[in-house]
């Protein structure tokens, strides 16, 4: 980036990160506010629990199937005009929702959603790349990451509360409203956001940039990781409110409000981001992140009563953060010419993992019971970061020595 576009860009960066903060708060709600909606909507639609997991995972295969059109188009016309329209459309999506009659029009709400909500966070991550220098990209990224973390939070405690007050639809209704204020703000804001897209001639030919995103070996590693990191964590997490509900006899509210403590182990990372990068580098928090996600699984699992899930819940919302800002960071440099596809194609393998692992754990769910997905994660979790780890290491090692040589 030249100091021209450095100097154009200074004064306006951050109030367009908080711009984008506030549109991934909106498609954070999106994500998780069924998790605790699941046993309500088996009543309201006359099927098992397990059966109603298509609210999260067609969500979840939109959202990643979709990261394929949104960055390439992303590059081409403007990562942030794209978004902004996503914002809109999810909008719509909600509505659909709200207005379902069956578990089946719900069903093709969400994936609208989905479909809708994939040009937000990814896509507001590489504008951040885009102007962001690398040495200060993983603290803004943390800070960028308190929307889509609150979202997680009050995401699940909202559907929760809805559920349990007013109807689960209103949910949805209140999704659509929010989308609707945040989009209204980003299309006021569009005319003093700047951005140089991708020469259009180049940018016509799709599979271009999606080629030079997997070029390397280390961008199909983390594209690899990141995938088996979303089956590992958030299939097991999206049945933690009906666990609750279920073992501990919690109201729907509750145990919602409960799940949704993932965000503030999320938030404690975020506010000691520079701290932890600085003490202990990428390989000792991709370890620490791992381990600490396998533990809460763990206290889950074990748990005998509710407060316990308080614990669990803070512990994996850290222990996720620790493991995935180091994955996150690493995306964003996969392919810097075509930063916009690189960071959506890794936002796809994620919720493409995550897609299969919600329907791998509703399997589990349905044969063995909730608490049997815990143990999923208890073993894979620590064997994942371990694994990305080491090459991580090893990778750092050899640039070491290269940096020598010169």
């Amino acid at each position: 980036m030249t100091n021209q576009t450095h100097a154009s860009t200074t004064a306006s960066t951050w109030p367009v990160i908080l711009l984008l903060a506030l549109a991934a708060f909106a498609s954070s709600s999106a994500f998780r506010i069924c998790d605790p909606l699941l046993p309500v909507l088996a009543l309201e639609f006359n099927v098992r629990t397990a059966q109603t997991s298509g609210a999260v995972t067609y969500f979840a295969i939109a959202y990643g199937v979709m990261q394929f059109f949104y960055g390439p188009v992303g590059d081409r016309y403007g990562k942030f005009r794209v978004l902004t329209l996503a914002t809109f459309g999810c909008a719509v999506g909600s509505v659909l929702v709200a207005s379902a009659p069956t578990l089946e029009q719900l069903e093709v709400g969400r994936f609208i959603s989905g479909a809708t909500a994939a040009g937000i966070i990814p896509l507001s991550m590489a504008w951040i790349g885009d102007h962001v220098p690398y040495e200060q990209r993983q603290a803004t990224l943390a800070r960028y990451l308190l929307g889509s973390i609150s979202g997680l939070a009050i995401g699940q405690f909202l559907g929760g509360v809805f559920a349990d007050t007013v109807g689960w639809r209103w949910a949805f209704v209140f999704l659509a409203v929010v989308y609707l204020v945040v989009g209204t703000l980003l299309f006021s804001r569009r005319r003093r956001v700047f951005e140089v897209p991708t020469n259009r001639e180049q940018g016509a030919r799709l599979l271009t940039p999606l080629l030079e995103a997997v070029s390397t070996p280390w961008a199909r590693l983390v594209l690899l990781i990141v995938c088996l990191e979303g089956l590992l964590v958030f299939g097991p997490l999206a049945f933690v409110p009906a666990f609750l509900h279920e073992r501990q006899g919690l109201a729907v509210a509750w145990s919602g409000g409960i799940g949704g403590l993932f965000a503030v182990g999320a938030l404690i990372y975020v506010f000691y981001a520079g701290k932890f990068v600085r003490r202990f580098g990428e390989y000792r928090l991709a370890v620490f992140g791992g381990l600490t996600m396998a533990l809460s699984f763990a206290v889950y699992f074990f748990s005998s009563t509710w407060y316990w899930g308080v614990l669990a819940s803070v512990l994996s919302g850290l222990g996720y953060y620790l493991l995935h800002a180091v994955l996150q960071t690493h995306a964003t440099q996969m392919a810097p010419t075509n930063r916009g596809t690189a960071v959506a194609l890794f936002a796809s393998f994620l919720f493409f993992g995550q897609a299969v692992g919600v329907t791998l754990a509703a399997v589990v769910v349905d044969r063995f019971g909730l608490a049997a997905v815990f143990p999923i994660g208890i073993l894979g979790l620590p064997t994942l970061a371990l694994v990305f780890a080491w090459h991580l290491k090893k990778r750092q090692a050899t640039h070491a020595q290269v940096d020598r040589t010169h």
